[in-house]
């Protein structure tokens, strides 16, 4: 349980930087789905909230790529500890 808690935590503090970066390139929900070549905004809408859904490696390499920005600014604040993998 407190591995599933802790992986919910790395995922929030993920979007919550992502959110950051696109709101200081002044580019809306939509506007950034629409670079990454989606339709729908449910992703990066749940995904910077960690609501069911979470970014991929693929979509931070993309979101870097539009924002012009290193991809190490998404993982500001993470902290990794040791957990006990089964």
């Amino acid at each position: 349980m407190k591995n599933e808690q802790e992986i919910e935590n790395f995922y929030k503090t993920i979007g919550k930087n992502v959110k950051q970066k696109r709101e200081e390139k002044g580019l809306s929900q939509l506007q950034l789905t629409h670079l990454m070549g989606f339709k729908s905004v449910s992703l990066v809408s749940q995904a910077e909230i960690c609501h069911n859904q979470h970014f991929s490696i693929k979509h931070l390499f993309m979101i870097a790529s539009i924002l012009e920005c290193d991809i190490n600014d998404f993982f500001d604040g993470v902290e990794i500890c040791k957990l006990e993998w089964e």
